[in-house]
C-alpha cells in the first residue's frame, strides 16, 4: 500500500479549508506541515508556495512561524525547508494517548505472524482521507512500504470499499469521489458498486489487484461509536502467497479481531 496523496491534491483541499475554516492561519500551517512531510528533500519558499496556491508573503509568514515553534527548520545556506524534530514530540504523545492504536497493535502482530502480512491499523477520517496509525511487519521476503502516519484517498482499496458500504454516503457523493482514484487496474464504478454491496453483507472489504497489481488487500472496519466506522484493520500481502497462507483463515481472523476492537473502544457496529 504504497501509493499516497501526491501534493498536487493539497492546493484544492487547502483552498477549501481556509475558505471554511474560522482558522485559516492554522489550516495553511497544517498544509505546509503535511508538505514537507511528504517531500523527500527540503523544499524553497517558491516551491512550497505554488504547491499550495499560497501568496509567496503568506507561505513566508507561516513557515517563520513554523520555525520558531521548531515544528520547520530552515537552512540558510540553501534558503530551504523541512520538517523539524518538534514534530516527533507531537506524534509520540498522541501514539502514547491514542486507544485504537495502543488496543490495535497486538492483533496487528499476531496477524502479520501468523499469515506473513503486512497489517495496518487506519483511522478513517469520513469520505476525505485515511491514515495508518498502527504498522506490523511479518518479517517474511516480501513487504509493502507503509509507515505510521502514511495518508490515503478514503475510498481507495478494500478499506475505501468499507467506508462506502457503512458510512451512509450516497452514491452521487460516492462518484464524485470514486471518479478521482487512481488504481492499477480500476473497477468501473458499477463494478466497485457490486464490491461495496458485497462489503456490507460480509463485513469485510477485498481489493484483488485493482489498487496494486498483484497485491490483495483485506479491510474489516471497526466502530468507536455506532454510527460511521471510526478505523479499520488492513491486511496487506501477494496475492499468490494469500492464497497459499489460507485467504478464508486470514479473512475470519481479521472480523474477529476487528469485531474485538469495536468492543474494547466500546463501539458498536452499524
Amino acid at each position: 500500500m504504497t501509493k499516497t496523496e501526491t501534493s498536487p491534491e493539497l492546493a484544492p483541499q487547502l483552498n477549501r479549508a481556509v475558505k471554511d475554516s474560522k482558522a485559516p492561519a492554522i489550516s495553511r500551517a497544517a498544509a505546509v506541515l503535511r508538505l514537507l512531510g511528504k517531500s523527500e528533500s527540503p523544499l524553497g519558499l517558491n516551491l512550497v508556495a505554488r504547491e499550495l496556491g499560497l501568496n509567496p508573503s503568506t507561505c513566508l509568514y507561516v513557515l517563520r512561524a513554523l520555525v520558531a515553534e521548531e515544528l520547520v527548520s530552515f537552512d540558510p545556506d540553501t534558503k530551504r525547508y523541512a520538517l523539524a524534530s518538534g514534530v516527533l514530540t507531537l506524534a509520540r504523545g498522541w501514539l502514547q494517548q491514542d486507544e485504537f492504536s495502543s488496543l490495535a497493535q497486538a492483533p496487528l502482530d499476531r496477524l502479520s505472524r501468523e499469515f506473513a502480512v503486512t497489517m495496518l491499523g487506519v483511522e478513517i477520517f469520513g469520505i476525505d482521507h485515511i491514515i495508518a496509525v498502527a504498522v506490523a511487519q511479518s518479517g517474511a521476503g516480501f513487504q509493502l512500504a507503509t509507515q505510521v502516519g502514511s495518508r490515503f484517498p478514503a475510498l481507495i482499496s478494500a478499506t475505501g470499499r468499507c467506508i462506502a458500504a457503512f458510512g451512509g454516503y450516497g452514491e452521487t457523493q460516492l462518484k464524485a469521489r470514486f471518479d478521482t482514484l487512481r488504481w492499477d487496474d480500476p473497477p468501473s464504478f458499477a463494478e466497485w458498486l457490486e464490491q461495496v454491496e458485497r462489503t456490507r453483507e460480509n463485513g469485510l472489504g477485498i481489493d484483488e489487484g485493482n489498487y496494486i497489481a498483484g497485491v490483495t488487500v483485506l479491510a474489516a472496519p471497526v466502530w468507536r461509536t455506532r454510527g460511521r466506522p471510526s478505523h479499520a484493520l488492513v491486511a496487506i500481502g501477494l496475492s499468490a502467497a494469500l492464497k497459499r497462507a489460507g485467504l478464508p483463515e486470514l479473512q475470519d481472523a481479521l472480523k474477529a479481531a476487528a469485531r474485538e476492537l469495536t468492543v474494547k473502544l466500546g463501539g458498536e457496529a452499524g
